[in-house]
């Protein structure tokens, strides 16, 4: 059996937890540590250094294709938000929930004069 539970009694070899690159070396018959649902793998040392440039010839060969999958997500990415860009305006209701006017809105130059007691341009009397 090459795959065994946390808690779980084993016997003598090496057991690697792959999700965080743990090693148990177990002497004699033992238990291994961590929690139920953690996955152990009994694999010798050995076993560890013929998979490293398996894995690394696996992802050498599908580098291509996920940066053909990555480039093709964006590109769908961009045409969705072009598509969608007419239903978004129309949709908007100009609410801005981080802006707020406990003061009133900012005023103009020219109500901000009337405001102090002078004449607005406007307001010019002959």
């Amino acid at each position: 059996m090459l795959k065994h539970n946390a808690g779980a009694k084993v016997g003598k070899g090496t057991y690697w937890n792959f999700s965080t690159g743990e090693r148990i070396d177990i002497s004699t018959e033992g238990v291994l540590p961590g929690k139920g649902n953690t996955a152990y793998y009994r694999l010798p040392a050995t076993g560890i250094i013929v998979l490293g440039p398996v894995l690394g010839l696996l992802y050498a060969a599908f580098l291509p294709f996920i940066g053909i999958a990555m480039l093709v997500k964006v590109i769908l990415q961009k045409v969705a938000t072009v598509a969608m860009a007419p239903t978004q305006r129309a949709a908007s209701f100009g609410w801005r929930p981080s802006e707020s006017y406990l003061a009133g809105k900012k005023k103009g130059p020219e109500a901000a004069k009337k405001d102090e007691g002078g004449e607005s341009p406007g307001d010019k009397k002959s």
